[in-house]
């Protein structure tokens, strides 16, 4: 049986309101007193509210809680001061002003930070999740060199069926896309170019856009979208199932079993999708060209005059590069999942938004450089 009692008795003078406490001040015996005191609180008239902690035999944060919420509830012009507060209960009602969360906070799932702590805490994440990229670039260098070192523990039916996947099931959305693509691109540049007679120079754009720009980069993309969260989906499902930690257990590297194969498999199907990509892209400018009385022959052989072998290997290196980034990116994403309902949907998302912007920077740096070297 509960033997909690507490008890508060209110005293006036001209220039201050007393609340007296005794008894204990834990769970039940602020539950207890609660409505009174604050109702007392918010009927303070007199500028000054003391809290006379005298009488109090225990105190914990049901006790803090409660004289918070007396300063919380006193009118804004009343400065509450405390008596006979000895430390130990100074410090539960500091460490409760320090950890409190509004109600509405917990309901919305929105809490207030000032500026400097929103700045510390995403500059803390981002050197965090930077660490980490290291590290993981790191495992997967090694598990690489240990695949091509000793290519008869690599997994090559789990890269051929990431393969089939990744690759020949992609080919209807690239073709699709790069169609449309360098379908809208011929018209929109056939309408400068008819003002200058010069309709036939729209298979040079085309051709040289496809191969070195346009393939390589859409091709990206429909994979990191495609591909790329696949691999995260299928990575956090395991983390979160506990086969990561199980094959840590019997002393298997999860970067070698998993992301080796994905890594290799997105390796090799992204150029062979970029070529496809090229030549499907050409072929939607071709029919614009078509429809302007220009023969086939006529564009192809323009395209094959002008684009170049090394045109068409600084696009492949591109996408050799974008592959192993898209699944790199989505594996990391996947082995970063967290537990919950929500954790693979997260992963996901952070994999395609990452892979999108991390091949952009590629791509950027790749023309930096290609530049430089005049290719």
């Amino acid at each position: 049986m509960n033997q909690s009692t507490a008890g508060m008795k209110v005293s006036e003078t001209d220039a201050q309101t007393v609340f007296s406490f005794t008894g204990d001040l834990d769970v039940h015996g602020a539950a207890a007193i609660w409505r009174s005191a604050t109702e007392h609180a918010r009927a303070v008239q007199e500028n000054r509210l003391t809290l006379d902690m005298g009488g109090v035999r225990t105190f914990d944060s049901a006790g803090a809680g409660l004289l918070f919420a007396l300063e919380q509830s006193v009118p804004e012009n009343v400065t509450v001061e405390y008596l006979h507060m000895n430390k130990m209960q100074s410090s539960t009602l500091d460490l409760f002003r320090k950890n409190y969360i509004d109600p509405e906070t917990i309901l919305t799932g929105k809490q207030k930070q000032d500026i400097a702590t929103f700045t510390g805490k995403k500059t803390i994440l981002f050197f965090k999740e930077l660490f980490d990229a290291v590290v993981f670039t790191g495992e997967l260098s090694r598990a690489m060199f240990k695949s091509i070192v000793n290519p008869r523990l690599f997994r090559w039916q789990e890269c051929a069926a990431v393969f089939d996947r990744a690759g020949i099931n992609a080919l209807f959305i690239v073709g699709l896309i790069s169609f449309i693509v360098g379908l809208v691109m011929a018209f929109q540049a056939a309408i400068p170019m008819r003002m200058f007679g010069a309709e036939i120079y729209v298979a040079d754009l085309i051709g040289l856009a496809m191969t070195r720009e346009l393939g390589p980069l859409m091709t990206a993309i429909v994979l990191a979208g495609r591909s790329g969260s696949a691999f995260a989906a299928e990575t956090g499902t395991m983390k979160i199932n506990e086969e990561i930690d199980a094959l840590y257990t019997i002393g298997i590297d999860p970067v070698f079993f998993i992301v080796v194969p994905r890594v290799f498999a997105a390796a090799i199907a992204t150029p062979l999708l970029t070529v496809f990509s090229d030549f499907i892209g050409m072929a939607g400018g071709g029919i614009v060209l078509l429809t302007m009385d220009h023969p086939i022959s006529a564009y192809t052989a323009q395209i094959i005059s002008r684009v170049t072998s090394m045109d068409m290997i600084g696009g492949l290196i591109k996408s050799v590069v974008f592959g192993i980034l898209i699944a790199g990116t989505g594996c990391f994403r996947g082995l970063q999942t967290e537990s919950g309902p929500g954790g693979v949907g997260v992963s996901t998302t952070k994999s395609v938004v990452s892979s999108i912007v991390i091949i952009a920077v590629a791509d950027a740096l790749f023309s930096i450089l290609y530049y430089i070297l005049e290719i």
